[in-house]
This record gives C-alpha cells, sequence and structure tokens, in this order.
C-alpha cells in the first residue's frame, strides 16, 4: 500500500505517542495503523456480533 505522509498537529501527535509506549510499538506510524486496526474491527464486530480477523492483501499493483 503506498504511503501517504499526513500533517499532524501536538494533540495527535501525543495521541499517537501515548499509545505507541502503551502497546510497545516503535513508531507514529505504527500507532496510527493499530488504531485503525482496532476501530475497524470494533466496527465490524457491532454489524456482525463477532470479531473478524484483519490480514493485509497482497496482489499485483495496477
Amino acid at each position: 500500500m503506498p504511503e501517504q505522509p499526513v500533517e499532524l498537529d501536538q494533540q495527535a501527535r501525543a495521541v499517537l505517542d501515548a499509545v505507541r509506549h502503551q502497546q510497545g510499538l516503535e513508531s507514529r506510524e505504527q500507532a496510527a495503523e493499530w488504531l485503525l486496526r482496532r476501530r475497524i474491527r470494533r466496527g465490524a464486530q457491532g454489524l456482525t456480533g463477532r470479531g473478524r480477523a484483519l490480514y493485509e492483501v497482497k496482489g499485483d499493483p495496477r
């Protein structure tokens, strides 16, 4: 997946740093990905009533 740089304000950086420390992650990017996956899982669980695994889809980039 291509990476897209995002400008973060001080509050967003503080939140990502807190998540990074809490979860033992190495970077803010990993913290953002962790938060996104958590949100998607909770949304899927709310829709289906069950937890779902998330896997990276690898395929031919077009």
